[in-house]
């Protein structure tokens, strides 16, 4: 007996100003299953996603949940029909706690208008323990790092009673554990006879979690089936539209004997404590943790977001200025951060100012803006990096999340520095531009510089690294030199 359909959808299309996002988008989903949807950056797969929760109005196509056609024209209506979604973006309230936050519009009240404190905190404490997250019902979202938001947002997704789940790049921002514990909470769900519809570049993922998928390229289906039936080549075959080649970036590396950046004793308290390391010229450092080891809390205090508690550290034999990020740009250090959006980016700003926006100490002369210098400048990034951009003077937003990413490293390699911290590089972005990040690190190292890589995925720091730290609990376990190092050894190794 065939399983019943939850979710069908048929030639689902969106344009925008004429300009179509989604051409013919198809899915099956079917109850007590977890579908992966598929596709390169810019393939149409969240325009899908929003149409399917009501953030977005479809032109044409079909939806039918449980058999019967659906036109959800905002996301209440959705989740009144039992379709839930944790987004890519993250977007908190961040002067509200956790239990505020996953609760919002939907708190418990005494008398039928005030809200019960006491019963709030109590049901987001169950529904955490229950989805095994460690997070302070209490805390405010300000205070929280960015995995911990991500934790946050896919409990408020589990909060409603849904038999629909839609989860977009659910784990970017969490570590291998906090990912099991996720895939736990999946089973759970499916158990119950829920489906899942889940997005995600992590393609290993999905050989662990799905049961089918789809894939989408250039706003259109292109194929689908069982997750059995196909391997990972396969699958970015179908994504990318051709054969994708592997590259070994190490192969041929030679690090110079010069050090390019020297930490001794560096304690922040509450984050990190007693971080000693060396970076040599030509190398490319990763560093392993899982969430709260203080791997992003390093980097951050040393490109001067925050301030050292104790220790020093030193780039190119001369000491970095504490707590001034615009010294370590002038000193040859700079940070790409985690959060490309909330961090990185200007969204609404220009993609031309965004790529000039470290550098225009160097393009200005008495506060003024010498433009041709900027055009200039952006124009050279935008070749070096290949961009894919039709007008410098687009916002940034309107940008694919790969091409987004390519414009925070053009910003950070538009001042020239000798040395890259690099916090989750390529999350959220397909494999294709990961692989042309990975290249571009590999020609800034080649090319004299240095740089640091955190990464919640084993696999890139095995591939792109010549040496891994390990930090557990805030502190630097150890440095493997130990190239034939497995995932499994570094996960142990961490935890």
């Amino acid at each position: 007996m065939a399983t019943p359909l939850l979710l069908q959808a048929r030639h689902v299309a969106k344009a925008y100003a004429g300009v179509p996002a989604l051409r013919d988008g198809c899915l099956d989903l079917r109850a007590g299953s977890v579908h992966a949807l598929c596709g390169g950056n810019g393939a149409g797969k969240s325009t899908f996603l929003n149409i399917l929760m009501g953030i977005g109005q479809r032109d044409a196509g079909s939806i039918l949940l449980n058999g019967r056609a659906v036109r959800f024209e905002r996301p209440g209506d959705a989740l009144a029909a039992g379709v839930a979604m944790i987004t890519q973006e993250l977007e908190p309230i961040p002067d509200m706690t956790v239990a505020e936050n996953i609760w919002l519009g939907r708190e418990p009240r005494r008398l039928g208008c005030i809200v019960d404190r006491k019963a709030l905190v109590r049901q987001t404490r169950e529904l955490l323990q229950g989805l095994e997250f460690e997070v302070d019902p209490q805390s405010p979202m300000r205070h929280l790092s960015v995995a911990q938001v991500q934790l946050v947002e896919i409990a408020k997704a589990f909060s409603h009673d849904c038999q629909v789940m839609i989860m977009d790049e659910p784990t970017s921002a969490i570590g291998e554990q906090e990912t099991q514990t996720l895939f736990r909470a999946i089973r759970r769900l499916t158990e119950r006879g829920a489906g899942i519809i889940y997005v995600s570049h992590r393609l290993s993922e999905l050989a662990q979690i799905a049961d089918d998928y789809s894939i989408f390229r250039d706003g259109a289906f292109v194929e689908s089936g069982s997750m059995a039936d196909v391997d990972r080549a396969h699958l970015v075959r179908g994504i990318v539209g051709q054969e994708l080649q592997r590259i070994d970036h190490k192969a041929g590396r030679q690090q110079a004997a010069q050090t390019c950046l020297e930490v001794q004793g560096l304690c922040r308290d509450g984050e990190f404590q007693d971080i000693s390391l060396q970076l040599r010229q030509g190398e490319i450092l990763g560093i392993y943790g899982l969430m709260g080891s203080g791997r992003s809390e390093f980097l951050n205090c040393l490109y001067g977001l925050t301030t050292a508690d104790a220790g020093s550290a030193s780039l190119q034999g001369r000491p970095l200025p504490r707590g001034t990020p615009a010294a370590s740009l002038r000193a040859g250090l700079s940070l790409v951060p985690e959060d490309r959006k909330d961090s990185g980016l200007v969204l609404d700003g220009s993609i031309l100012s965004n790529i000039a926006l470290s550098a225009y100490g160097q393009l200005s002369r008495w506060s003024l803006i010498n433009a041709r210098k900027e055009q200039a400048l952006a124009r050279d990034m935008i070749g070096r990096l290949q961009i894919k951009v039709s007008s410098l003077d687009l916002p940034v937003a309107s940008m694919s999340g790969g091409n987004q990413q390519k414009v925070v490293l053009a910003k950070c390699l538009s001042t020239q520095p000798v040395c890259l911290l690099c916090d989750e590089p390529t999350r959220g972005i397909d494999e294709g531009a990961k692989q042309e990040i990975y290249h571009l690190l590999d020609q800034f190292v080649r090319a004299g510089g240095a740089a640091i890589v955190v990464s919640s995925e084993a696999p890139e720091l095995l591939h792109l690294s010549d040496r891994i730290a390990i930090f557990k609990g805030g502190r630097l376990v150890t440095i493997s030199h130990d190239t034939d190092l497995s995932q499994e050894a570094l996960l142990s190794l961490a935890s």
